[in-house]
């Protein structure tokens, strides 16, 4: 069976039945593009019926759309699951069945060995692919608007703090070029305040020209003013000088580099913060709120990001075996004659792979079970992340099972299980050398 991909953030085509692949009675290939889209149609017989070019305008699939009018039970293979492509053949009503890029690659070197890649070529590669193998694919299932709306932002909210992540290394090396004091001063430049000294002592002259009163109100205003660390500050302050650079044409340009970027910062983070209150509302309106609001470690940050990839649909997952494949817990072995090896599994949603990581080792300090669940991997010779990866794969064949019947997280309840099966987790709770660790 083709590697199972995620459905489509949005609502277009909600209302389509589920046709089964059987009834199908036409295939359609579609390679999208920026700018331009080419459509390939097959019969039952591999036939080519159609060959379309095309725009990505309101005209370009409106002439789609007439085109294909004739052809009721028509399902269409695509290299991607989401994206305004995917929308757009949704809203057409036809069957959507996304293809991973490897399979479609796989596809298309089976049809031209030789290298040769047109337009044409990989549409039509995608409509014979699906006549001849979709019976193994899973159609595209659009999920309900509050979940879609949630995914997106949940998704756009990541890719905003990789955004700042990136702005902060920038900014921290500006700093080690004429300012490292400021760095010494402050440990995570991930905080507004650490942005905030940056725009009011920009550089050593303009620090060491205000006074100490200035020093101190700008603790005080930012909650910084604490008995371990305030004097320390307040010391590094007075030896701003100390290893800056010589250079006033390297203080100039650097400084007004490091203020750009810490207002870019602090920008961000006000849309950050708009963010925040936004998937906080979506996700206590959730219906699946308590569910996944339950789990150990999870909190406000986690838990609407893990509500958002497993979706609503409790058919998708078949067994908790598929969310672990799905989520990049489960390794994959190549095995050929006497040679097996097992690696991590590349191939998966990246976003919930990584979701699930920072899930595992947070509920470390919730669950007694999950530190030593942890801790005995770590002592078996296992990497952290070897670990976390591990500890997240038996979390998601819990939540797998609470998300299927709709319970929330039961820590009573998953003790008791674990004594009726004889879990080895809870031997190592009883014994003294867990007890510590706990």
């Amino acid at each position: 069976m083709m590697d199972q991909v995620e459905p489509v953030s949005g609502e277009s085509g909600a209302s389509k039945p589920v046709e089964s692949f059987g009834s199908l009675t036409h295939f359609g290939g579609f390679d999208w593009g920026a700018s331009e889209h080419q459509f390939a149609m097959v019969d039952r017989q591999g036939n080519v019926l159609m060959n379309l070019r095309l725009n990505d305008d309101a005209q370009g699939w409106a002439s789609l759309r007439e085109a294909i009018a004739p052809y009721p039970h028509l399902g269409v293979a695509i290299e991607t699951s989401t994206g305004a492509a995917v929308e757009r053949l949704l809203e057409l009503n036809v069957i959507v069945y996304p293809m991973s890029p490897k399979a479609a690659e796989r596809f298309r070197d089976r049809k031209a060995p030789s290298g040769v890649k047109s337009d044409f070529l990989d549409a039509w590669c995608f409509s014979d692919a699906l006549r001849s193998d979709g019976h193994g694919w899973r159609q595209l299932r659009p999920l309900d608007p509050l979940t879609a709306e949630l995914r997106i932002l949940c998704r756009d909210q990541i890719s905003l703090i990789q955004q700042r992540t990136a702005l902060v290394l920038q900014l921290k090396a500006a700093l080690h070029e004429y300012y490292p004091i400021a760095l010494e001063a402050f440990d995570d430049w991930t905080k507004q305040f650490a942005w905030e000294f940056v725009l009011q002592f920009p550089d050593p002259i303009r620090l060491l020209s205000a006074s100490k009163h200035k020093w101190e109100k700008f603790l005080h205003a930012h909650k910084l003013y604490r008995p371990e660390t305030a004097q320390k500050r307040l010391e590094l302050f007075a030896r701003a000088k100390e290893f800056a650079s010589p250079s006033q044409a390297v203080t100039k340009a650097k400084s007004l580099l490091a203020t750009s970027l810490a207002r870019s910062l602090c920008t961000l983070e006000d849309q950050l913060e708009m963010y925040r209150q936004r998937i906080g509302e979506l996700f206590e309106n959730h219906p699946d709120r308590d569910c996944f609001g339950s789990l150990p470690g999870a909190g406000e940050k986690l838990a609407p990001r893990l509500l958002a990839e497993l979706g609503n649909d409790r058919a998708r997952f078949e067994s908790h075996e598929s969310l672990q494949l799905y989520a990049g817990t489960a390794p994959f072995t190549r095995q050929s004659g006497k040679s097996s090896v097992t690696r991590i599994r590349r191939f998966c949603n990246k976003t919930l792979r990584a979701t699930v990581h920072h899930w595992a080792n947070l509920s470390r300090t919730d669950c007694v079970w999950a530190e030593s669940y942890y801790q005995q991997k770590k002592n078996s010779g296992m990497s952290h992340a070897a670990a976390l990866r591990c500890l997240g794969h038996r979390w998601l064949k819990i939540l797998w099972k609470m998300w299927q019947n709709r319970t929330t997280y039961d820590e009573a309840l998953h003790t008791r299980n674990q004594i009726k099966h004889g879990s080895w987790v809870m031997a190592l709770q009883a014994s003294p050398a867990s007890s510590t660790i706990s």
